[in-house]
């Protein structure tokens, strides 16, 4: 369903996200990485629940990542513990502070499916160098397309970072979803750029 001109109200209490999703059809040349973050990468087979749901949180809350905090025990594990989905932490002093997750379960093709990094270590270059092994990992295996998604409530260098690490924009999409902060799914002052707006009565 195409969207005419002009301005829609959004329900209170709802929050609407322009979505962009991004592609590339080769490995990329890979950015320059710089020194000094002190992470680690390492891989989290079939992992537990609590500890995937903490990083998740604090990786993604400032952003109102919400799907996974959603999800049921059952169809978490699911996900995490198919051997076609790799969850991966980047870790600093023996905490994880970066989550990268990628989705190999579609033949041919990786989703990017979730990336980012704590206010810990943000804007210490790490994310270029998580970004490269990402890129190296997805194409390391046979596949020929890799793909993500990121959002207008996301992180507001995101969309460049993706386009200057290889990806091309070809959707765009609106998403609306419930406000998660009004049913405690996540904290009142979680991403205090995005006004929460209650339901009125």
């Amino acid at each position: 369903m195409s969207l005419d001109e002009g301005y829609r109200d959004v329900v209170d209490g709802k929050i609407a996200a322009v979505v962009t999703s991004l592609e590339m059809f080769a490995p990329p040349p890979l950015g320059k990485e710089p020194a000094g973050h002190g992470l680690q990468l390492e891989r989290a087979v079939k992992p537990d629940l609590d500890w995937y749901r903490d990083l998740y949180r604090r990786v993604g809350g400032p952003w109102l990542w919400v799907s996974c905090l959603k999800m049921h025990d059952a169809a978490l594990a699911a996900v995490l513990h198919d051997p076609a989905v790799e969850v991966w932490a980047a870790v600093k002093d023996g905490r994880a502070e970066g989550l990268l997750q990628l989705d190999f379960r579609v033949p041919g093709v990786c989703e990017l499916l979730y990336f980012g990094l704590t206010d810990t270590v943000i804007g210490q270059g790490a994310g270029r160098w998580m970004m490269n092994r990402a890129i190296e990992r997805a194409w390391s295996q046979p596949i020929g397309r890799f793909w993500v998604h990121t959002c207008s409530v996301d992180h507001p260098a995101a969309l460049a970072f993706y386009v200057r690490s290889g990806f091309t924009a070809f959707r765009r999409q609106v998403e609306i979803f419930d406000d998660p902060r009004l049913s405690g799914v996540l904290p009142p002052d979680a991403a205090p750029h995005v006004p929460v707006i209650r339901p009125k009565g």
